[in-house]
């Protein structure tokens, strides 16, 4: 089997790439957990985790060598995780503009918006699954890298689609055929958009959620189960549009281990 073919039969082993060479500084004062969430980061190709148990000793390590991702609780011993990452976001340091998450057991909406307005990228309430956490750290590194591509709107493409998320358009074209648009509602291209972007990597259902039903202010108890019936629907809409793939490259969604969804890579299909 193919590098290729074991990260889409597997798109966590993928990941190992864009984690390789990468460092995270951990703010975390449960040792059994800091202990815990290094462990998976390393397993999952991170070349080093430092581990702090103070806010002061997270400034201090921001400010003197540059991480790749910030990890924070909230209630630590000195500086809380919030004050820190305001301080090392206004330090200006090597660190200052590196992906931060909060991972915290205080999971309150109000709590949630204040974090971020604080600077975080993205905010976990504990206890979080090994899964969800490695899959969102590299959804804010694959952010960070397009930044500035995307501020210039510039298309995503995959083999045969052309996705612009400016102009909120989702074209396909096999070989010489004209293009021809996929008619999606505004729920079915925020999910395709988030799929395509990740560029064969996995993303959960949990950050599909919190990213294209922004109108529910809370995480209902059936989410999969809504989750579950959309992606069915959205399935069978890709391939009515798609005649032309044939059934072997269909579902172009398919699942990645229990909770998390991969859009088909196809760039080798012309």
């Amino acid at each position: 089997m193919t590098q290729s073919e074991v990260a889409e039969a597997d798109p966590f082993a993928g990941l190992r790439d864009m984690f390789q060479g990468r460092r995270v500084l951990l703010l975390e004062d449960d040792p059994a957990l800091a202990e815990h969430v290094a462990d998976r980061l390393l397993k999952a190709g991170f070349t080093a985790v430092d581990r702090v148990e103070a806010g002061e000793e997270a400034l201090s390590l921001a400010e003197g060598g540059g991480y790749d991702v910030i990890i924070l609780d909230r209630m630590t011993a000195g500086l809380d995780g919030l004050e820190t990452l305001k301080r090392i976001r206004a330090g200006g340091g090597p660190s200052a503009e590196a992906p931060a998450l909060m991972l915290t057991a205080l999971g309150g909406e109000g709590q949630k918006v204040e974090g971020l307005l604080s600077g975080a990228d993205d905010y976990l309430a504990k206890p979080v699954g090994d899964e969800e956490l490695v899959a969102r750290i590299a959804a804010q590194l694959r952010r960070a890298a397009r930044a500035a591509p995307a501020a210039n709107g510039a298309d995503i493409i995959n083999g045969p689609f052309r996705l612009a998320p400016g102009a909120r358009t989702l074209t396909f074209a096999l070989g010489d055929m004209t293009p021809r648009q996929i008619e999606l509602s505004p729920l079915e291209f925020g999910i395709v958009c988030e799929l395509m972007t990740a560029r064969g990597q996995p993303v959960t259902k949990t950050m599909l959620w919190d990213r294209c039903w922004v109108e529910w202010k809370f995480l209902p108890d059936n989410f999969v189960n809504i989750i579950d019936a959309r992606i069915s629907a959205l399935r069978r809409r890709l391939k009515e549009a798609t005649p032309e793939l044939g059934e072997g490259l269909h579902p172009l969604i398919v699942s990645a281990r229990s909770q998390s969804l991969v859009f088909r890579d196809l760039s080798g299909v012309g």
